[in-house]
């Protein structure tokens, strides 16, 4: 079983930028991927990066060049760093481990099998 804990959520204007952790502890190696999903209410829950055991990142299109995604394997934190945010970016931003069925499903929600609480970030 993983646990996941994730931190720093909050509000902030557009352009502005917000650094998100979330501490990883538990059988951890069982699961090759990590990362972040979002989601607003009456919306599916969406891919935002991830990351594997090997360091290679996967970003979703409506995100890439903003966000960054990074994995400390030491300490098992995984950090989104946000920026140049946009009120579309507002969702509770959720992390999550697993083991997608093929690298082409990376950011699909529903290969993930473990999750955190989320934390709320809101852009306005």
């Amino acid at each position: 079983h993983v646990q996941l804990v994730e931190s720093g959520g909050g509000s902030v204007q557009p352009g502005g930028s917000l650094k998100l952790s979330c501490a990883a502890s538990g059988a951890t190696s069982s699961s090759r991927f990590i990362g972040w999903f979002r989601q607003t209410p009456g919306k599916e829950r969406e891919g935002v990066a991830a990351v594997d055991i090997d360091n290679s990142t996967v970003y979703a299109v409506s995100i890439k060049g903003r966000f960054t995604v990074s994995l400390d394997q030491v300490k098992n934190i995984l950090v989104l760093q946000l920026n140049n945010l946009t009120p579309e970016d507002t969702a509770v931003y959720y992390c999550a481990a697993g083991h997608p069925k093929s690298l082409y499903r990376v950011l699909w929600s529903s290969d993930y099998q473990y999750w955190g609480q989320g934390t709320q970030v809101t852009v306005s």
